[in-house]
């Protein structure tokens, strides 16, 4: 987690990796950017984030360390030019963004859940399309994305709760 207590970029320790994808670094090198302070505490706030962060998210959070607003937004729109984020609209008119996973087969895809109710955003890591749905997917077109929306288990589970209304399946 980024902690900033003066608001000075030599604090952020760039030494230590917390992501899943090695050296920060070398992976905003690799794709050509210039590896600043600013945009190296992005990639490490999305890489420890749960879930993707909007564009104030992320401004409120390295704002504490010196970075100003309209720097957090353009690093975020230069990342993903460069296909180190992801950006994502999931119906509500904000962008969010997270860092784009590399594995064995590129990119690695996964769903996300937005509940209609509080309008948290859960990544689904772990959920894959299976290989019939790949086949009758490539078959209209290539899938850049899966949103599933519900109810989490947090709204679920208050006092207030009832049945959501679903279409008929008819």
């Amino acid at each position: 987690m980024l902690r900033f207590c003066k608001p000075a970029y030599d604090l952020i320790d760039m030494s230590k990796d917390s992501g899943t994808s090695g050296d920060p670094r070398a992976a905003v090198r690799a794709v050509g950017l210039r590896a600043t302070p600013a945009r190296l505490a992005t990639l490490r706030l999305l890489r420890d984030a749960n879930s993707p962060m909007t564009h104030a998210e992320v401004a409120a959070r390295l704002g504490e360390g010196g970075v100003d607003k309209a720097t957090a937004f353009r690093n975020l729109n230069d990342m993903t030019n460069a296909g180190l984020l992801r950006r994502t609209e999931l119906g509500d008119h904000v962008y969010r963004f997270e860092e784009i996973r590399r594995g064995k087969t590129g990119a690695e895809l996964h769903p996300h859940f937005l509940c209609v109710n509080c309008g948290t955003v859960s990544c689904m890591d772990n959920v894959k399309l299976t290989g019939r749905s790949i086949r009758e997917s490539n078959k209209v077109g290539e899938v850049a994305e899966i949103l599933l929306r519900g109810r989490c288990n947090q709204c679920m589970n208050t006092a207030n709760a009832k049945p959501m209304d679903l279409p008929n399946s008819a």
